[in-house]
């Protein structure tokens, strides 16, 4: 009886250490052991009361036993371990609630980007484009939740961050792969925090020139760089709020008033829409990697994916056929490819980076618009700035001693990642340009590298198909990403240092 003493209380404590943290908690492997056991004690916060949590899930570490055991057997999932049934949830989500957070994770910008989008795809190869876009993102979404079910069932963990599955594959991979599951934690946070500060530099350009369309037309009009300098402030002090809670009344503002924009803008592209021979069914081969970085940014949801799945009250209806997931995604991608459809056909070879730019400024509703979507952004840029600030924090702490030195050094840190976004966007206040380089350069891996990568490593070399098929299927993903990685940045970055180049 005294020998399996030992073995029954490292089970408890394995599974008392690794409830999970709260989403947007930072990874760290050398965070110090009291710390850790305090934080992983805590109960997980409610997603519907915070509804910024859902953005991305950012880490927590897991203890050295499992890690050992996935070595010595890698390849086999431990059978009769269910995921979800050792997930302790103080607030479990519906599947409703779900779906709310999945379809706000997905509509941000980009919707608003999907007309110049279609500008540099052409109509008809935009309007099947971005239908087969939304499907192979999705596809890749369910890719890394598959990932994530087998990895905490070979590791017997109730759930795994994006991070961590990035990492637990390599760990349990390939011999000659398992020494890179460090690198492969951090290439992922490195590109989260690509991404998310990607986004706050589009969110700066976004609310910089809707102000500027609305106070030119009936005041002056001031480069867009002055609106720039005017919004650093506001957005600084807005940043300095730690208190996620605090955050939550200014979330709910900015989707009200999301939705309220998005319906005045279909209001106007609707009306008098032209004949579609008035616009190019396809564009040039030369503008197709506007085309996919813009198009891919608009898909980035794959970082909301599986905190969602973590925290539902069914997570068996995440997957299937007709579950959370398939459901949310087939609606953004309607809704993205309608807004794009429209919108180019109404506006043509005018459009603009955003649609709010080309709504008729002698209208007070369109103007309203302009404005209504300025400060949805605007609020939404705290809930963005979060996650990499989440990130680089803990390291960042681990540099000084004293609490009020981590503190100073903690508020330091937040003004100035806000004013290197500030200075990013001054310096690219071409907003389709901005948009499509965020989505090549880091949209493109996350949503369509990473996840095919991190399938083949879980699965190899014996769970990977007839013939290998899945193999190949990931690999054509994979080599789909970055050809649209390599050609979509460098013809953004032409674009951005030349403006009129076409």
């Amino acid at each position: 009886m005294e020998d399996f003493t030992p073995l029954i209380n490292l089970q408890g404590s394995r599974r008392m250490r690794n409830e999970r943290e709260p989403l947007l908690s930072a990874s760290d492997n050398s965070l110090d052991t009291a710390h850790n056991e305090h934080q992983h004690l805590l109960a997980r916060p409610d997603l519907r009361s915070s509804p910024e949590n859902m953005i991305v899930d950012v880490g927590n570490d897991t203890d050295s036993l499992s890690q050992t055991a996935a070595r010595e057997d890698p390849g086999a999932a431990k059978e009769g371990y269910e995921p979800s049934l050792h997930r302790s949830l103080k607030h479990p989500t519906s599947n409703a609630d779900t779906m709310i957070h999945l379809l706000k994770g997905n509509i941000g910008t980009g919707i608003l980007a999907m007309p110049d989008a279609f500008k540099n795809a052409g109509l008809y190869v935009g309007l099947f484009g971005t239908l087969l876009m939304g499907a192979i993102c999705t596809h890749c979404m369910h890719m890394l939740v598959k990932c994530s079910h087998e990895l905490c069932r070979r590791l017997q963990l109730p759930s795994l961050n994006f991070a961590e599955v990035c990492s637990r594959s390599f760990e349990t991979g390939p011999v000659g792969l398992r020494r890179y599951s460090r690198l492969a934690r951090i290439v992922v946070n490195l590109f989260l925090v690509i991404t998310q500060l990607g986004f706050c530099c589009v969110y700066f350009v976004f609310v910089a020139a809707n102000l500027r369309e609305v106070v030119g037309y009936y005041f002056f009009d001031l480069d867009t760089r002055i609106y720039l300098l005017l919004l650093l402030v506001p957005m600084v002090l807005l940043n300095l709020v730690k208190n996620l809670k605090f955050l939550t009344p200014v979330s709910l503002i900015a989707a009200c008033l999301t939705v309220a924009g998005l319906a005045c803008t279909f209001y106007y592209v609707l009306q008098d829409l032209p004949n579609t021979h008035t616009v190019k069914p396809w564009a040039s081969w030369a503008q197709l990697p506007l085309y996919f970085g813009t198009a891919v940014y608009a898909f980035e949801g794959i970082g909301i994916v599986l905190p969602l799945e973590n925290n539902m009250k069914n997570p068996e209806d995440f997957g299937g056929w007709t579950g959370v997931l398939n459901t949310g995604m087939v609606i953004v991608a309607c809704l993205y490819t309608a807004v794009g459809f429209f919108g180019y056909l109404k506006y043509g070879e005018d459009v603009q980076g955003s649609i709010t730019l080309n709504l008729p400024g002698d209208q007070l509703i369109a103007q309203l618009v302009r404005v209504m979507m300025a400060l949805a952004i605007f609020f939404s840029y705290g809930l963005q700035f979060y996650v990499p600030i989440s990130i680089l924090t803990p390291p960042m702490r681990r540099r000084f001693d004293s609490q009020q030195a981590q503190l100073i050094g903690e508020y330091l840190l937040r003004v100035g990642m806000v004013v290197l976004t500030f200075l990013l966007a001054a310096m690219i206040p071409n907003l389709g340009a901005v948009i499509s380089l965020v989505g090549a350069v880091s949209s493109s891996t996350l949503a369509l590298i990473f996840p095919p990568l991190i399938e083949i490593v879980t699965f190899w070399p014996d769970k990977l198909g007839r013939h290998y098929w899945i193999l190949w299927k990931d690999i054509g993903i994979m080599a789909f990403g970055i050809c649209g990685f390599v050609f979509g940045t460098y013809t953004s970055v032409a674009q951005i240092i030349n403006p009129d180049l076409h």
